[in-house]
């Protein structure tokens, strides 16, 4: 069923078109003959032109404005696929990682950010300790996963993502510490 022209589409459905667009493409790339090579090409020359407008308006747009314009989900994807995002890619990693960390200390750890060496990513990573908090029924690699999804989808151009995983000391109760000896 095609859509009213000029209708917004919702987040869901854009990543649904992106699947399937996907989907079309993969297809594509796998199917033999001439047409097929000219289909190809042909997305990729459109690709190219949009890109090139995408860009055509970040020119025009001014400082607030393009920033406005990068922190939209869909563009900013579409500014880092045609390589004009405006912000670095640890600049961007680093703000995914910041935006997890609220999630990650409900789960009894934290998540901070702690640079790019080369083309990896490196955060470091504290799990809760011995002590039973809201972290219990949480797995650490969950965790892992999840930063290692957001850091790059945000910053697709690094190669990988290194946890420094630290564990936080367990609780130790002020009697123990302070009757050394004691029974």
């Amino acid at each position: 069923m095609a859509e009213a022209v000029g209708a917004r589409l919702a987040d869901p459905d854009v990543e649904a078109r992106l699947g399937r667009l996907d989907e079309l493409l993969e297809g594509l790339e796998t199917a033999p003959g001439p047409s097929t090579r000219s289909a190809t090409e042909a997305v990729a020359l459109l690709t190219e032109v949009y890109g090139e407008a995408l860009a055509r308006v970040l020119d025009l747009a001014d400082g607030p404005l393009a920033e406005r314009l990068a922190e939209d989900e869909l563009l900013g994807h579409l500014m880092v696929l045609h390589d004009i995002h405006p912000e670095t890619a640890e600049r961007r990693a680093a703000r995914a990682v910041e935006r997890l960390r609220p999630a990650v200390r409900e789960r009894g750890g934290d998540v901070e950010w702690a640079g790019v060496e080369g083309q990896v990513a490196r955060v470091r990573l504290t799990t809760g300790g011995g002590g039973c908090g809201s972290g219990c029924g949480s797995n650490g690699s969950d965790v892992t996963d999840a930063v290692r999804a957001a850091v790059l989808a945000a910053a697709p151009e690094l190669t990988a993502v290194e946890p420094l995983t630290e564990t936080a000391p367990a609780f130790v109760p002020l009697t123990t510490l302070t009757h050394r000896g004691a029974p």
